[in-house]
């Protein structure tokens, strides 16, 4: 082998890495969400203003806003046996938060989970994507967050571990219309 089929070697090998991400770059952005998935006002009731009404079984988050109708927006839920119920209030709010896979998370699939178990911090390459509210009852974290997404093609799907994702900018909308101590209830 000579040097210049080395460097040439060298050159593709180095050059891969950015390749598959221009791929999956160009790959995502082929994705286009489904309109009823796209943030609207409806008729909704049943629940007080302010409150954040999830309907998993439709995939739909609504923000009521007024007497009679909510913010709806689409979301991708927890699949079988992983999915939170019940209510709940948002204990806290992060902006690009860091992540960390659960216990149970890296139990039932370490091949997936076990590299992350020290954590990743917060950005656009994150799970949580852009922002998170998590979910607490009384002052214990329930571990399940409504949040971003670097998965776009998952909302109207059941797939996640349990938690509530949402497009991202869907979320950082979201995030700017409910306080600390927003009522959530999940149905």
């Amino acid at each position: 082998m000579n040097r210049r089929i080395f460097l040439a070697g060298l050159a593709v090998t180095l050059a891969m890495p950015a390749v598959a991400q221009a791929h999956q770059v160009k790959r995502r952005a082929r994705f286009t969400l489904d309109p009823q998935f796209e943030p609207r006002i409806v008729a909704f009731s049943g629940h007080e203003p302010g409150t954040i009404v999830i309907d998993t079984n439709n995939h739909f988050l609504y923000l009521v806003t007024g007497e009679g109708e909510a913010r709806r927006y689409g979301v991708g839920v927890g699949r079988a046996g992983l999915a939170f119920k019940g209510s709940a209030v948002v204990g806290r709010k992060a902006k690009w938060p860091a992540w960390r896979p659960t216990d149970n998370m890296i139990r039932r699939n370490p091949r997936r989970y076990a590299r992350y178990a020290n954590g990743v911090p917060g950005g656009p390459g994150n799970p949580l994507g852009a922002r998170a509210l998590y979910l607490y009852r009384g002052k214990r974290d329930t571990m399940f967050r409504i949040h971003g997404t670097t998965e776009p093609s998952s909302i109207g799907r059941s797939v996640s571990n349990g938690c509530i994702r949402m497009i991202n900018e869907h979320v950082e909308d979201l995030y700017e219309r409910v306080p600390v101590g927003t009522r959530v209830v999940v149905m």
